[in-house]
């Protein structure tokens, strides 16, 4: 007898994590509706367990002059997609961090976009060097649909954890749930380990449900 292929072959790509594919062009998905840009109300905000205790916020013109970095980074979508290579320029987390510290004993983060849509994050994989407040791809403006003027990019995590049109970041002490995360997804997202889903966790994974 012959042999027979696998019936869910594994990408040949060492890039590609287990259950994904690569895709060609960059598919546009996100819930709820695109948000109206109006830069003169905008702005970015950095609140909760700070070590300063204070809020610190930059206006649209103030965030995009702070220091700028250029990564590369894959980009795994849950749904089974990933985006090779890609270039991310924009302000890396770890310089949000270096400007507002945050307190001791903080553990995690919420990162907040528009419509209160928010994906929390353990504050390793935020001060990542990969992890970037990305306004560009490959060179050129975000577009609206893919989350202009910033939204965050996570390489090593899957694509939820990195929200569109960010606007601010939470300090935590403690882990809190995410918008997706409430509602079924996997508190850490690992794609490697296909952490896809909450009924996957271990415990110590994610705070009670």
């Amino acid at each position: 007898m012959g042999q027979h292929e696998p019936e869910h072959p594994q990408p040949s790509d060492p890039r590609i994590p287990p259950g994904q594919r690569l895709q060609r062009g960059w598919p546009v998905l996100h819930y709820g509706p695109v948000p109206r840009f109006k830069p003169l109300s905008w702005d970015f905000q950095v609140f909760g367990a700070t070590a300063s205790a204070e809020k610190q916020s930059w206006d649209f013109t103030a965030f995009h002059a702070l220091p700028r970095v250029t990564v590369r980074g894959d980009f795994h979508c849950v749904t089974r997609f990933s985006m090779l290579g890609n270039e991310w320029g924009g302000v890396a987390a770890k310089t949000i961090l270096d400007l507002v510290p945050p307190a001791p004993g903080v553990t995690h983060v919420m990162v907040w976009a528009e419509y209160g849509y928010s994906a929390n994050l353990r504050l390793a994989d935020f001060a990542d060097p990969g992890t970037v407040f990305a306004t560009h791809h490959n060179a050129e403006p975000l577009t609206l649909e893919h989350g202009f003027p910033v939204r965050l990019v996570v390489p090593h995590l899957y694509a939820w954890k990195g929200p569109k049109w960010v606007r601010a970041v939470e300090y935590m002490r403690a882990d809190r749930r995410g918008f997706w995360e409430e509602r079924g997804y996997h508190n850490l997202a690992d794609p490697w380990a296909e952490q896809r889903f909450s009924y996957q966790e271990e415990p110590g994974d994610g705070p009670l449900r």
